[in-house]
């Protein structure tokens, strides 16, 4: 009776054993399936923080600046038509030369060959129209006379031109060369004259310009030589057609300048003032660049959302720029807490400037 007792105690505690066991099997199941469903569970979403501004419409003025280098208003080579000993040159790089002023003189042996046949051909020809005259000579002998002495005329004058060589403007020397007593072989100039006063740009400008600028209209240009100072110009030429590849055309500029500061070869930078024009203006924080891109844009908000817009851009002016083309009048625009924007995200606006 006691042994029964016994087997039946022992089978009861094992009993109470497995059922506590299975109990903790059951809370250690769902403990992990707590655990697994916090490690699923999506975070919690960030809300990004920005501040707006709204796009004004301003009239502003429309600038258009384009840089290029200064030219002389004319350049001239100057030399003999055939090569020749030069017996002296006149003038040095750097000095300036008046029109009709003798640069160089070349050796005259050829020119007075010419003179003496010149004054040979005008006896020929004065006897041949006195023959002709008494009978003598034919018609077709005086006009065969005549012929001769008018070449001989139009060679002395070429050669009296290549003798002494004669500033065809007024200028500065910027290039020398030979030198006196050197044979002149054809293969660079004596001298170079430049004129510079005036002087001229060429510069290209935007094909949406074309029917604004006008033949004579004044335009501002600074030299980067001359920090601080203005000089101006005037539209000399407009050339007739677009470039297709560079959708612009071409404009010389002519710059007096008396006093002969400016210099063929300095960097000018010409502002064409071309009227106003009614423009979006965004502040200036609000305009991206694209990386990779010449693009720009901005982020508008509309509706707890941002929308991602690209633009055309104009000048700066002061804090905003001039936005030609994306961005309408009264629009919301993002000028903080751009950095973790997307296009449609969900954003809220703490600051409207």
């Amino acid at each position: 009776m006691k042994m029964k007792k016994t087997l039946f105690t022992s089978a009861l505690l094992a009993t109470l054993v497995g059922m506590s066991a299975c109990t903790t099997k059951e809370k250690e199941g769902e403990k992990k399936v707590e655990d697994k469903k916090e490690a699923t569970a999506a975070p919690e979403k960030e809300t990004v923080l920005i501040s707006v501004d709204t796009a004004i419409v301003k009239n502003v003025a429309q600038i258009d600046e384009v840089t290029a280098t200064v030219k002389a208003y004319a350049k001239n080579d100057i030399a003999p038509q055939t090569p020749g000993r030069i017996v002296k040159i006149f003038t040095e790089v750097g000095n300036f030369v008046s029109k009709g002023q003798v640069l160089a003189k070349m050796d005259e042996t050829s020119l007075i060959n010419i003179k003496t046949q010149l004054a040979n051909a005008e006896v020929d020809y004065n006897r041949v129209l006195s023959l002709n005259k008494a009978g003598g000579a034919s018609q077709q002998q005086v006009d065969q006379a005549k012929m001769q002495l008018d070449v001989l005329k139009e060679n002395f004058r070429n050669l009296q031109e290549n003798v002494n060589l004669i500033a065809p403007i007024s200028g500065v020397i910027t290039a020398r060369n030979y030198d006196s007593g050197d044979l002149y072989n054809g293969a660079r100039p004596i001298v170079t004259i430049n004129q510079i006063n005036p002087v001229k740009i060429l510069v290209n400008v935007s094909e949406g310009n074309f029917t604004k600028i006008k033949k004579g209209n004044k335009v501002d240009i600074t030299i980067d030589t001359y920090a601080g100072e203005k000089f101006q110009g005037n539209v000399s030429i407009i050339y007739p057609t677009i470039d297709e590849s560079t959708r612009s055309f071409s404009v010389e500029i002519t710059i007096p300048n008396a006093n002969s500061k400016i210099r063929p070869g300095m960097f000018a930078r010409a502002t064409f003032n071309l009227g106003t024009a009614k423009r979006v203006l965004v502040p200036d924080l609000a305009v991206q660049k694209q990386l990779g891109s010449g693009d720009h844009y901005v982020y508008v908000y509309e509706n707890g959302r941002v929308r991602y817009a690209k633009v055309e851009t104009g000048r700066r002016i002061d804090d905003k720029y001039e936005i030609i083309s994306g961005v309408k009048e009264n629009e919301l625009i993002v000028v903080g807490g751009m950095a973790k924007l997307n296009d449609g995200m969900e954003v809220e606006v703490v600051e409207k400037q």
